[in-house]
């Protein structure tokens, strides 16, 4: 097994990370943006075309590969491979429970639920498949509503991250090779995950990364733009929201220069007490019985239809809703894989397999039920008891969808400005840490799996995002690719089914017996022992 650090260059510009595969990302990314920004409507048709494709006729593979994720996790989770560790017999985990909670959680979901919690919720109450067109905006499309946004956000998407986390950890600290993707094809393809193959798995992984982070950058910082309007009237325009790109971009470069255990684990737990904070503002504030009776009432409902959900795939072949937003997801939750994955497993050195599995699924789960439970209650119950506004607000600007939620609620002013506030303070922690631990993953691939990458790359990468997405917010091409990261999705989907079964592989040979003793005992093999 060759020393993947010896193909990194040892002196001059490159210096600690590959040079091949340097140029060759910041080439294909200058690529991408330079098409989208020459033409955006073309780049977006071309795009959309694809996406259209995929959702059409590869929707029953989405829906059929994120249960094979979940399954599989489960499985390994339940199975006598839950009691293999993720480093030596002896290692113990680096990060207490919180820490390592609030790192996973801020990194996988937290920007994105903060953005989705109430709009999405509002778009099925008007719309869905599930229920007919007079129950809309009804007390059961409600419940029907609460039950589509959770299984979006649920097991389906942090399974698919456990399964892509588990496989990284597992092949780095047990195995002992690098902590990069192609490390999971090993089993496979022996030592040419060092060549071509290897090259292209990582390349897709820092496509899915840039491009996914960029876009969440920008549709963050229309978010931002919408609450500082709100609060201080500062003029909702491109302009503005570029600035607060670059200022999240230097932020979070400052950040993944402190490294894990300071920047990123400290702003990590931060966001963390502050959402604790927000969802008890909207428990306590808002409609208090409603939200807890709609909550216990959606865990029962969401573990009764979680299956037929997962399995369903639209028979209308003019049907555009689960392209829309289930196949989206699934594309989405595909194309973070590699940075949520790589994420999670740098952070979770020391765990078993079976807390390794429980946690990533069980926790974050929890909390995302909870968080939608909140928010989107909150506003659906405004909606339909409350004289309304919440529907008007999302269909005419759903960056604004948080606020005028909050405006709604029937606090007095300080409150109100109170609410807000902590909103937007969320709002760029949660963007900072979300292009901190991406920038760290970026430079972790391009280093060959080193934990510290160099300095100089980390700067590079953390202010390129942010470059990415301001030139992208200013031409227009912003939405372009977000579709061109969906469809990124699926040739990556084929890296995660490889890496899957090469853990399989690996663990299955791990718990075999290598010499039968004389006494009917036996040996395994040791951790940082890779076997063919």
């Amino acid at each position: 097994m060759k020393n993947m650090s010896k193909m990194n260059e040892s002196s001059g510009f490159f210096s600690g990370v590959n040079k091949g595969m340097t140029i060759a990302s910041a080439l294909l990314v200058t690529l991408f943006v330079l098409f989208t920004m020459y033409d955006p409507k073309y780049a977006d048709s071309v795009y959309t075309a694809a996406k259209d494709f995929i959702a059409r006729d590869l929707a029953w593979y989405y829906v059929g590969l994120v249960n094979f994720f979940l399954f599989s996790a489960i499985y390994i989770m339940f199975s006598r491979y839950g009691s293999i560790r993720l480093g030596n017999d002896d290692d113990k985990p680096e990060y207490s429970f919180f820490s390592w909670f609030s790192m996973l959680f801020g990194a996988g979901l937290g920007i994105g639920i903060l953005f989705w919690s109430i709009a999405e919720p509002i778009y099925h109450l008007q719309s869905n498949p599930f229920i007919s067109e007079g129950q809309a905006l009804s007390v059961e499309a409600a419940k029907v509503a609460m039950r589509i946004s959770i299984f979006h956000w649920g097991l389906h998407a942090w399974g698919l991250f456990a399964i892509s986390g588990l496989s990284l950890a597992y092949f780095c600290y047990r195995k002992g090779l690098p902590l990069s993707v192609r490390s999971g094809l090993y089993p496979i393809f022996g030592d040419r995950i060092y060549g071509p193959i290897g090259h292209l798995a990582d390349l897709l992984a820092v496509f899915g990364t840039v491009f996914g982070l960029a876009t969440s950058l920008g549709l963050g910082a229309q978010q931002i733009n919408a609450g500082f309007n709100y609060l201080f009237g500062l003029e909702v325009s491109t302009n503005n929201q570029v600035v607060l790109i670059m200022v999240i971009s230097i932020l979070a470069t400052i950040s993944v220069l402190s490294g894990v255990n300071k920047g990123i684990k400290l702003l990590s737990e931060f966001n963390m007490r502050l959402t604790v904070v927000i969802l008890t503002f909207f428990l306590v504030l808002g409609p208090t019985v409603y939200i807890l009776g709609a909550f216990v009432g959606s865990i029962g409902d969401y573990f009764q239809n979680v299956i037929s959900l997962g399995f369903w795939v639209d028979s209308d072949p003019e049907g555009k809703w689960q392209g829309g937003w289930t196949i989206f997801y699934w594309g989405w939750w595909i194309a973070w894989a590699p940075f949520v994955g790589m994420f999670i497993a740098r952070i979770s050195r020391g765990r078993t397999i079976r807390e390794f599995v429980f946690g990533v699924l069980i926790a974050p789960i929890a909390l995302s039920m909870f968080w939608l439970s909140t928010f989107g209650n909150t506003a659906i119950f405004i909606e339909l008891f409350g004289g309304g506004g919440i529907v008007d607000a999302v269909n005419q600007d759903i960056t604004t969808a948080l606020f005028k939620t909050i405006e709604l609620m029937g606090l007095n002013s300080a409150l109100t400005i109170a609410g807000a506030s902590i909103c937007i303070i969320l709002l760029v922690t949660y963007f900072i840490t979300s292009a901190d631990s991406a920038t760290l993953v970026i430079c972790t691939i391009l280093s060959m799996g080193s934990e510290h990458p160099p300095s100089r790359y980390r700067i590079f990468w953390g202010l390129s995002i942010g470059a990415v997405a301001g030139a992208l917010l200013l031409s227009g091409g912003l939405k372009a690719l977000q579709t061109a990261s969906i469809v990124a999705a699926l040739p990556y989907s084929v890296v995660l089914i490889l890496t899957t079964w090469g853990l399989f592989k690996s663990l299955r040979q791990e718990l075999l017996p290598d010499v039968a003793t004389s006494n009917g005992t036996s040996t395994i093999s040791k951790p940082n022992e890779l076997i063919k």
